[in-house]
């Protein structure tokens, strides 16, 4: 039976200097209470391992508690780069392996089956296999196609973050699960906090997974351990004060800058609370259980951010581009920090293309329905919807490893003409700048039928002639030698707000398929950095028709989350404060009208 204890006890369990995996994804379940815990009793020399860092890692790093960081990825998500990763990556503070996404579920897969190395398919085409240290090429002894040896990875503690456990010990994890079932595998002990502890046999959450006792070592139950990220059915991501975290470390840096010490606390200065007031708790809840048909048109059409009659923009025209590449068959995967991707897919789902399947939260949800693009709703809606609730590491077993995903549209910091990405390193004004990573990338490039990729500002500094770093492109290009591995033949495309490309399988360079309304082929040879080929004739890619944006602006993306990846990075957050504005006077007249249904019903 797993021991139930307080936060401070569970929090004494973990030393100093051990391999120490965190639960949870993105800005869901993440362990904030017992990390937070954890870092005010001084402990510190972590090797801090996560397919994505994220706001954990940052945290630590404020701390000066990783000693090594093992992982795919770090972002804060919708908010841009991770602050403190960079800095520590920039100045070589600590040290790193970086892994691809794919070979660190089976290292931990290795662990979790007392192995020393699992298989996994080599991410042809990615640099980052001529530099990591955690895997080796062999050949299978039965065909002799060559393979991937991940090593093995252990975990000594495991943080995680659950809706329920009963008092025995079992747990209970709903919604999205992220890497969690490869590091319970792979881990030796498992620390819990939960939001609430019941008696034996309640925990039959539909589409749960539930962690038997004998896998945990201790539990606390923590209300709002998760918070400021979600952990629904019981509260929403507070992305309020997620806002009020970045600003805070902006003006840190600022500070920084021009040599200015703050006097504030450190717990006031970077903005992460322990729980919310009670009015922000009410709201929170109410986001976490509302579903899409609650949303009615004429609610939604109060309170959007865009407006109607105004002619089509760049974001549009792409959205709109961008969804005439799927249809009824598509399977359709939402990657990291992709809002017009998934408007694209939204788009492509209310209008030709019902049927097709959005695979979202990072595998998480799978075959959502249609809702409108928010950040507040957006997590509630999906988890509401979704058929199956998994975890990245079985959507990769189950959909990319088998070549069953037709599309993941993703951005990227550079592209050269080759079709080769780079989301690691860059130079910039005579420095190295750090990247978020690859994530999954370097696997998708090759697994999934189409790789498109887009670019939102088009200009010789991402669209390039040779990357310096390719984090990943496809090396499994042509029809024969994809078939050969397994995988479905597909096309390598890139949208950017110049124009359309593809790139051709003989010359391995791009060609430019259409160019778009008041663009010159002499402005996008211009803004390139390198030669790319060019369709004769040269169309002109359609406009977005009155239809098309009358759906974008008043149903798929009423806020105008899409165009955060337009802006300039200074306009960000102010654009992020104005989308949040819209969504809480949505939810307080959602609140208010439910309120009074309630009244109304308790005086029949």
């Amino acid at each position: 039976m797993a021991e139930i204890v307080t936060l401070d006890e569970l929090a004494k369990i973990v030393p100093h200097g051990i391999r120490l995996g965190i639960g949870g994804v993105h800005l869901s379940r993440l362990p904030i209470a017992l990390i937070r815990r954890i870092l005010a009793f001084g402990k510190k020399d972590f090797v801090f391992t996560s397919w994505g860092g994220g706001l954990p890692l940052e945290l630590f790093l404020e701390a000066n508690a990783v000693r090594k960081l093992i992982f795919c990825f770090s972002s804060l998500d919708i908010f841009g780069l991770a602050p403190r990763f960079r800095e520590a990556l920039e100045n070589n503070r600590i040290e790193i392996e970086e892994w691809t996404a794919l070979a660190m579920a089976q290292a931990l897969h290795a662990a979790h089956f007392n192995l020393p190395e699992m298989p996994f398919q080599i991410p042809v085409g990615s640099d980052l296999m001529k530099t990591g240290t955690f895997w080796q090429q062999s050949s299978s002894v039965f065909s002799g196609e060559p393979l991937g040896q991940a090593r093995r990875l252990d975990i000594d503690v495991l943080l995680l973050h659950a809706q329920r456990a009963d008092s025995a010990g079992n747990v209970e994890i709903q919604g999205a699960r992220g890497f969690d079932l490869s590091l319970l595998g792979a881990a030796e002990k498992v620390l819990v906090t939960v939001e609430e502890i019941v008696d034996p046999g309640i925990l039959e959450a539909p589409r749960a997974f539930i962690l038997p006792k004998q896998f945990v070592t201790a539990v606390a139950r923590v209300p709002w351990g998760a918070y400021p990220t979600s952990c629904l059915p019981y509260y929403s991501t507070d992305y309020q004060q997620l806002l009020r975290y970045v600003e805070s470390e902006q003006s840190r840096r600022s500070s920084k800058t021009h040599g200015v010490t703050s006097s504030q606390p450190e717990q006031q200065k970077t903005g992460v609370r322990g729980v919310p007031d009670a009015p922000r708790r009410a709201f929170l809840s109410t986001c976490a259980s509302t579903r899409t048909s609650a949303l009615t048109p004429a609610l939604v059409s109060r309170h959007k951010s865009s407006s109607s009659g105004s002619p089509w923009t760049i974001d549009e025209l792409m959205a709109v581009r961008l969804s005439r590449e799927y249809d009824n068959s598509s399977i359709c995967s939402v990657g990291s920090v992709s809002p017009l991707a998934m408007v694209s897919y939204l788009l492509a789902k209310k209008t030709h293309a019902p049927e097709l399947t959005i695979i979202a939260l990072n595998g998480g949800f799978i075959d959502i329905d249609f809702h409108p693009m928010s950040l507040t709703l957006a997590e509630p809606l999906e988890f509401g919807s979704a058929k199956v609730c998994w975890g990245g590491d079985e959507t990769y077993h189950w959909y990319y490893q088998q070549g069953r995903i037709t599309h993941e549209v993703i951005t990227v910091a550079q592209v050269d003409v080759h079709g080769r990405t780079n989301n690691a390193w860059i130079k910039s004004k005579g420095k190295l700048l750090r990247l978020p990573g690859q994530g999954g990338m370097a696997d998708v490039s090759n697994l999934h039928q189409n790789f498109v990729l887009y670019l939102t500002r088009h200009s010789p500094e991402r669209f390039i002639d040779a990357v310096d770093f390719c984090t990943a492109s496809r090396g499994l290009l042509t029809d024969e030698e994809r078939t050969g591995a397994g995988l479905q033949p597909g096309k390598v495309r890139l949208i950017s707000d110049l124009g359309m490309f593809e790139l051709d399988p003989e010359q391995k360079r791009f060609r430019l398929l259409s160019i778009h309304p008041g663009v010159s082929l002499d402005k996008t040879k211009a803004q390139t950095g390198g030669d790319f080929l060019i369709a004769e004739p040269l169309p002109q890619t359609e406009a977005p028709s009155e239809g098309d944006l009358r759906l974008i602006r008043e149903e798929v993306d009423p806020f105008g989350i899409r165009q955060l990846e337009f802006v300039p990075g200074r306009d960000r957050l102010a654009m992020i404060q104005r989308i949040l504005t819209a969504e809480a006077g949505l939810m307080r007249e959602l609140q208010a009208s439910q309120a009074n249904a309630e009244l109304a019903k308790s005086t029949i």
